[in-house]
C-alpha cells in the first residue's frame, strides 16, 4: 500500500531518503510548473533542489498540514532566496502569487482567500507594529531572523518568539474561516 504525504513526511523525518524520493517524484513535476512562470527554466532545477535539501532537513518541523502547500512555502522561499541573490527580489512576491491565483479555479474563491488573508494579517495588530513589521520582514520580504534583529533593533530571540506568535494568530483568525474545523476532517 502506498503512503499518503503525511506518512512520507514522517519517515523523511526519519531519515528515509526513499520516501524523500517519493515526494519528489509526487510534487516537483507541479512545482517546477509553477515556479517556470517566475524563474528561467535553467535555473528552475536548482530551486527545486534547494527547496528538497530543505524539507529534508526541515521535516522534524513539519505538523500535518498538507504537504504540497507545506512544501510549496519552501519552494517559493527557496525561489525568493535566488531572486535576491540575483538581485531582483521584487519580481517574486507578485509573479508568484499571480501563478498561485491561476491555478485557482475560480475567481470568488481568489476574492475569499484574499480577504481571509488580509483578516489574518490585521489580527497580528496594527500596521506599524512589531507584530506586523516583523510579519513583513520574515514573510513577505523572506528576510532571515539575523537580519530581522538587526532591522528591528532587537534580539534574534524576540524576532523569534514573535514569529511563534504570528504563526499562532495567523492559524487562529484563518481557522475561523475554516468551514471544516480539524476534528471534522
Amino acid at each position: 500500500m502506498a503512503m499518503d504525504d503525511d506518512e512520507l513526511m514522517s519517515a523523511v523525518a526519519g531519515g528515509d531518503d526513499t520516501a524523500l524520493r517519493e515526494l519528489f517524484s509526487r510534487h516537483a513535476p507541479w512545482m517546477a510548473a509553477r515556479l517556470r512562470t517566475v524563474l528561467p527554466a535553467a535555473d528552475v532545477e536548482d530551486v527545486l533542489q534547494e527547496t528538497f535539501l530543505a524539507v529534508w532537513r526541515g521535516a522534524a518541523g513539519y505538523r500535518q498540514a498538507g504537504a504540497g502547500g507545506w512544501m510549496w512555502g519552501i519552494a517559493r522561499r527557496q525561489a525568493a532566496m535566488w531572486l535576491r541573490r540575483r538581485g531582483q527580489p521584487d519580481l517574486l512576491l507578485s509573479a508568484v502569487d499571480e501563478a498561485d491565483q491561476r491555478h485557482l479555479a475560480d475567481p470568488a474563491d481568489i476574492a475569499v482567500l484574499q480577504a481571509e488573508l488580509a483578516e489574518a494579517v490585521a489580527a497580528l495588530g496594527p500596521e506599524t507594529g512589531p507584530q506586523r513589521q516583523t510579519w513583513r520582514l520574515m514573510y513577505v520580504e523572506d528576510r532571515p531572523v539575523s537580519e530581522v534583529a538587526d532591522l528591528m533593533g532587537v534580539p534574534e530571540g524576540t524576532v523569534k518568539s514573535r514569529a511563534h506568535q504570528i504563526r499562532r494568530l495567523m492559524r487562529a483568525a484563518l481557522r475561523r474561516n475554516d468551514p471544516m474545523p480539524e476534528a471534522g476532517r
